[in-house]
This record gives structure tokens, sequence and C-alpha cells, in this order.
């Protein structure tokens, strides 16, 4: 006698692989041209397209995952996503690369883009198809926008700050996701969740509390400590530095013969203030 069980653990599985195969064809993708195009360029860019790095220029494509743009000291470069869709201002010292640029069956555009260091400014139009997606992808955690103007920050530790001026962000982090509405800011720490939102700054200001040539080991370098804002990048001496949860950071760097030196700070947004450091 057959086992009247077996029909319908049968029928089940069957089930399963219809729902798999819709789920399937849902996520496949299309083969549609797709690109980020430089509009316009300032001081040394170079970009790497399908794995040669090169001057670049306006016109240029970058239309393949690891494509992407390097900024130098005093350089920008701003691209348009294909259609466009957005466009995105990268700031100078920063790393930013294709991760995903596909098209689903149904026509939506989905693009992902790595923040590997520096800042980068996008502003994004609403999405007309329910599957058209744009992420911002950094060491520490994943922005997602449908139709916004944000900026993000990377620090070479990966800590990342978000800040939304229209619109919405959604960042997410170690299984939690966070909303980042117009006027607020948050920061990421690799390895944590996305920081409760607050007020948007935008606020560029340094403050330094030491600035004097060091004492213990006579070797010509100097001692600075300060902060900023928590969220902002902080160049020195042409680096990106780190700083804290807090935004404060101590360093000792080389000591110039004219016992000056260049600090840069540049919000999220992009909002960016130089200072002329004057050592005593």
């Amino acid at each position: 006698m057959l086992n009247p069980k077996v029909p319908l653990i049968w029928l089940t599985a069957v089930g399963i692989c219809c729902l798999a195969t819709q789920a399937d064809a849902r996520d496949l993708s299309v083969r549609v041209n797709r690109w980020l195009e430089f509009r316009a360029l300032t001081g040394s860019v170079q970009y790497i397209n399908s794995g040669r790095t090169q001057t670049a220029r306006v016109g240029a494509r970058l239309n393949a995952v690891g494509d992407g743009v390097r900024t130098g000291r005093r350089s920008t470069a701003r691209l348009a996503v294909d259609t466009e869709v957005g466009f995105v201002t990268v700031a100078e010292n920063s790393y930013v690369r294709i991760a995903r640029l596909r098209a689903t069956r149904n026509g939506g555009r989905v693009t992902d883009l790595d923040i590997i260091r520096g800042q980068a400014r996008l502003q994004v139009r609403p999405f007309t198809n329910r599957e058209s997606e744009l992420n911002i992808r950094t060491p520490a955690g994943v922005s997602g926008v449908r139709g916004t103007e944000f900026g993000v920050a990377v620090k070479p530790d990966g800590e990342t700050g978000v800040a939304t001026l229209e619109g919405r962000v959604v960042s997410s982090a170690q299984g939690v996701s966070v909303d980042v509405p117009a006027g607020f800011q948050t920061l990421i720490e690799p390895g944590e969740p996305p920081q409760p939102p607050e007020p948007l700054r935008d606020d560029p200001t340094l403050d330094i509390r030491v600035l004097r040539p060091s004492t213990l080991d006579g070797s010509g370098t100097l001692e600075i400590a300060g902060s900023t804002d928590k969220v902002n990048l902080l160049i020195i001496n042409e680096e990106v530095q780190s700083t804290d949860e807090n935004g404060s950071f101590e360093l000792r760097v080389l000591l110039p013969g004219n016992r000056q030196i260049q600090a840069t700070v540049i919000t999220p947004l992009g909002t960016e203030q130089v200072y002329e450091l004057v050592v005593p």
C-alpha cells in the first residue's frame, strides 16, 4: 500500500521550487548599458577602467564592477549615473568604485557604490521604478536612498559619517537600520550599528587645543590635539587622519621648517574649511 503522505510531500516540494523560480525571475538581471560618466573635473583625478588606471577626462565612463575614481589633493570629480538618475561629487583624497551596476527585468536600475575612503555627495532624483536602488557601501555599513541629497565621509579606520540634506536615507550596519531624514546626520563605527540620528550641523569648525614641538624624543616632530564634529574628515599634511567617536584626535607629525602646517576639515556634505596653523 502506498503511503498517503508521499503525494503531499511531493506537492510541497513542487510548491517550493515554483516559489524559488519566481524569486529568481524577479532578481534576474538583463543586459542594459549602464555607466557612470565624468561630467566635471578639477586637479588630479584618475580612474580605473577594466583594470587600467588612466587620467580622467570629461566624457569618460565607468561601466563595470571594480571600475573606480581616485582624487588627489585639491582635486574633485563629478559623475552622472547613466540616465542622470543621480550625480556623485567626489572630494579630494577620495576613492570610490562600482560594486554593482545592473538592471532588473522590470526596468529597475540598481547601483551600488563603494566609498573606500574620503567624501562624496550624492544628488538622487526620486525613482519611478520600485525596483530601482542606489546604495552607498563603506567599511562600516550601507546607506540606501530612493531620492535625496546626502553626503558620506569615510575615515581611514572605516568610521563613516552620513548627513542628509533633502529626502531620506536609511543607514544599516550589524543588522540594524536607522532612518536619517532631511536635516539629520549619523555616525557608523565599524562593527557597531548606526548611532541615533542627530540634527545636521554641517560644521567644519576645527578646535585646536595643543600645537607644540614635541619634547619627548627631540626628533623634530609636532604634537597636535583637538577636535571637530565627529562625522567630519580631518586632513593634515595631505593625509586623512583618524578621530575618535567624539571627533577628538591626538597625533604627531613632522615639524616643517617654516613652522606652518595646513589642516583641512570636510563635512559629509562636502563643506570644506582650510586652516593655516602656525607653531609658536
